[in-house]
């Protein structure tokens, strides 16, 4: 009895603490977000220092072609300080001729919302209150970003194109062409950036190509009724071993510097990133640089690369600017598909998507899909429910008794406490376990929910009718009545609880869990709904075995 005390109470703590986090989230203790900007915020224009040379330097110095002579014959350059235009299927993006910076980003195939499909999400921006800039470059030692020159200020891929190159050129004064070059591909969030360096001068030429994600990241007022401010928000670094994601408002975090090889960096929010891969195989610098003003710097650097005179190298990079499509991710860079930022969770949430997604292909609707895989995850843990489903039928079927028990200690708890372990020893009959199959869904309850939150393949997704988002919640609350409902029928299957304070628990569970869940995304809901229903339609078919086994073994 005590085991099952303790059980119950740690059930209605769970529920307690999920209310206690999103009260914190909707009334945090700190200022309130300011809704103009002090000062004028700008991008910084300067690259990074020249690394150290080290005795190694010219055996990291990458491919060199000696043969290959530099090139002379420079497009018509466009006017300084210019920005190119740049259009995919995917990407309509504004690349500035100082640095070669990608200094805007929208995305064609995402509307901010369903209503307005014409306003699409715009993930880099110039905009004073969401600076969000892609910066990236050869660091050297010149302190400034150069002045590009392009032969167009814009490039469109066409019908029948499946690649789209935007080729920069700058010529030092020392006579070293350096030619800037993005590749986009048909359908494809990620740009391949690269360098042809051909030192035409009579010294050789010593760089380090850098990337730098530079964000104006104002503090965010979480909200239960907004999804998108409870996921993360912000920078994260993969090391080629672990993922970590960097909080800006953390004195460690935001001095984070470390020596990587096989790693990645990105800049995180709801559904979208933006991040940068470097070339695998050697060590890059990461570092992080947070200021006074919510801007974040988050930078990473290459070796320092050798190129003798009159040779020529080449150097390459990848951006990622788009949805957290895992499969693109995973093309993109190692572990990248991680941004789909699943927290703790990762190990069960990430299982559960890729069923969810086997699932979709076949039925083309993400509504159904939940209803389907929901079902799969009952059927893997069947003969587990099945199982304690007996335990609680036994103990329904000893109602009578318990209710005689009840009755003849009702003055004594503890020895009602005693009748009734005998009563459950005699019978064979362990009452903790009909609890068994709760505990072990709230792994996948929650995996499943950040499932939910985090796929943008369920962004602004429709099932029917009125549920036109299963990100988002019920408009209408009508689902959680009706899992308030399943849940009620549920409890009503299942014996009582000996003791009234635990039956009033029982009880009380359902509303607790209708009000809590009327916020949560559709899709999570529809998902304990159909979870909800099929439990109690076997725990229905379980008590009627149980009960026609015990009659037939009084007769």
């Amino acid at each position: 009895m005590d085991k099952l005390r303790i059980v119950l109470w740690g059930g209605v703590g769970v529920l307690l603490w999920l209310n206690l986090i999103t009260w914190q989230r909707d009334y945090p203790p700190v200022a309130a977000v300011a809704e103009t900007v002090a000062a004028p915020i700008a991008a910084p224009t300067t690259v990074p220092s020249l690394p150290v040379a080290s005795s190694s330097a010219a055996s990291v110095a990458v491919a060199v072609d000696a043969t290959q002579t530099p090139v002379t014959d420079e497009p018509a350059p466009v006017a300084v300080g210019s920005k190119i235009h740049v259009v995919t299927d995917v990407l309509d993006l504004d690349i500035h001729t100082q640095g070669g910076d990608i200094v805007r980003a929208d995305l064609l195939k995402y509307a901010v919302t369903p209503e307005q499909s014409e306003n699409k999400v715009e993930l880099l921006s110039e905009a004073q209150d969401k600076l969000f800039v892609a910066r990236s470059g050869l660091a050297t030692s010149a302190t400034a970003a150069p002045i590009y020159s392009t032969s167009a200020n814009e490039y469109r891929l066409l019908d029948g194109q499946n690649e789209l190159s935007i080729p920069l050129t700058y010529t030092t004064a020392e006579g070293v062409n350096i030619t800037k070059t993005f590749t986009l591909k048909r359908g494809s969030y990620a740009l391949d950036v690269g360098y042809a360096i051909n030192n035409g001068s009579t010294a050789p030429w010593q760089g380090a190509s850098y990337v730098q994600l530079f964000r104006h990241d104002l503090p965010v007022k979480y909200s239960m009724l907004d999804a998108s401010t409870i996921a993360y928000r912000g920078p994260a670094i993969y090391n080629g071993k672990a993922y970590q994601k960097l909080k800006v408002t953390n004195s460690e975090d935001s001095a984070y510097k470390a020596n990587t090889t096989g790693g990645w960096m990105a800049a995180l929010q709801h559904y979208f990133v933006v991040a940068a891969v470097p070339a695998q195989g050697q060590a890059y610098d990461y570092s992080l640089k947070v200021d006074s003003n919510n801007n974040y710097t988050l930078t990473y650097q290459g070796p320092l690369q050798i190129v003798p005179a009159g040779a020529s190298a080449q150097l390459k990079e990848t951006l990622f600017i788009g949805p957290k499509l895992q499969d693109q991710l995973a093309a993109a860079g190692p572990e990248l598909n991680r941004t789909t930022d699943y927290g703790k969770l990762y190990i069960i949430a990430k299982p559960l998507f890729v069923v969810l997604e086997f699932v979709h292909q076949y039925v083309s609707n993400w509504g159904i899909a939940i209803v389907l895989t929901t079902l799969l995850i009952k059927l893997a843990f069947y003969r587990l429910t099945a199982s304690s489903g007996r335990s609680m039928a036994k103990m329904r079927t000893l109602a009578p008794k318990m209710k005689s028990i009840q009755e003849r200690y009702k003055d004594d708890r503890e020895a009602l406490g005693r009748a009734t372990m005998e009563l459950y020893k005699k019978e064979k009959i362990n009452p903790v376990a009909g609890c068994l199959p709760m505990l072990i869904q709230i792994p996948f309850f929650m995996g499943f929910y950040w499932v939910l939150l985090e796929s943008v393949e369920l962004r602004q997704a429709p099932f029917f009718a009125w549920i036109t988002d299963l990100s988002n919640r019920d408009p209408y609350f009508i689902l959680p009545l009706i899992m308030g409902a399943a849940n009620f029928a549920q409890f009503k299957m299942n014996p009582a609880p000996a003791d009234p304070t635990q039956a009033k628990i029982m009880a009380f569970m359902p509303i607790m869990m209708t009000v809590m869940m009327a916020w949560f995304p559709s899709g999570l809901v529809l998902y304990w709904i159909t979870n909800t229903v099929l439990s109690a339609l076997q725990q229905w078919r379980i008590n009627k075995l149980v009960a026609a086994d015990s009659k037939h073994a009084t007769a």
